[in-house]
């Protein structure tokens, strides 16, 4: 492995903790011996081609400063790689690094875990999803979820997490369940009026919201929580329970497991580590082992 690593950074993550946390996190890496280069893109676009240069250029590994936009970004460049993942979690969500037990919010805690992971060579394979040419980590999710999205990114007020509360808010008011058509493998058609379908590699979105609170990143295939045809009220009843997973048992909701899930639905879009996927439908394929993640 070649002794530079490179700190993939979101200087604007958890208003401004990816600026903060880089220079804990690379001091770590100095200590422990390895030359650290840091990238950062004016854009998504500019940071995803200047990481892409540097894997092709033979970086030892990769540690993503951020939140869950950042780890997204990321497994672009390094999804069926041999380069290894490492995260330093400090954006709103980071749900990808809570799913896989590494430090949330501790800059010096993650760089520092990240360094001895790599002296001591603890790299472990993990699933990816794929849609398309496009890679998620954690949760793909489509109906009330994603609607709630769309209106909290054409909001121009207020800003930060605030914004998608009173989101939530509008949905409830026009809410109602919509008719999905999914597929699980090479199975019949379900077909079934919904108010959210989620097909979860990780366990959590949202911020801790354990949608899929079953799934694992190791074992091939996707968690899929279908949330059914409930009223208004049930849904505010059933909702605040994601928190804890215990969703899972109300009669509403089932869970289904599946290497490859395509869900159709007209006027949803889907998303995924909090990033827009598009239009359904979409078919998402569980990758076993896409990633070397540091751990």
């Amino acid at each position: 492995m070649s002794a530079e690593i490179t700190l993939f950074v979101n200087p604007t993550a958890g208003r401004g903790r990816g600026a903060q946390g880089a220079q804990p996190a690379a001091a770590a890496l100095r200590a422990a011996g390895f030359s650290v280069r840091t990238v950062v893109g004016t854009d998504a676009e500019d940071a995803l081609a200047r990481l892409r240069a540097a894997v092709r250029e033979g970086t030892g590994a990769v540690i993503a400063v951020g939140g869950d936009g950042m780890v997204h970004l990321a497994l672009q460049a390094l999804a069926g790689t041999l380069v290894p993942l490492g995260v330093v979690a400090v954006g709103t969500g980071n749900d990808f690094a809570r799913a896989l037990g590494l430090p949330v919010r501790d800059p010096a805690g993650a760089g520092a875990m990240a360094a001895e992971a790599l002296k001591e060579g603890r790299i472990h394979e993990v699933d990816l999803g794929r849609v398309g040419d496009r890679w998620y980590g954690t949760v793909l999710c489509s109906g009330f979820d994603s609607r709630v999205n769309d209106r909290g990114n054409r909001m121009r007020w207020p800003s930060g997490r605030f914004k998608y509360d009173l989101a939530m808010v509008a949905e409830l008011a026009a809410f109602r369940p919509f008719p999905y058509r999914i597929t699980l493998d090479d199975g019949p058609v379900i077909e079934t009026e919904a108010t959210l379908v989620a097909v979860g590699n990780g366990s959590s979105y949202g911020g801790g919201m354990r949608i899929c609170a079953d799934a694992r990143t190791d074992d091939g295939l996707f968690d899929v929580t279908v949330v059914g045809d409930c009223s208004r009220s049930t849904l505010l009843r059933v909702f605040p329970r994601v928190y804890k997973g215990t969703h899972l048992t109300h009669p509403k909701v089932t869970v289904h497991r599946a290497a490859k899930v395509t869900v159709e639905a007209a006027g949803i879009t889907a998303y995924a580590d909090g990033e827009r996927m598009g239009p359904l439908p979409v078919t998402a394929d569980c990758v076993p082992g896409a990633l070397q993640l540091i751990m």
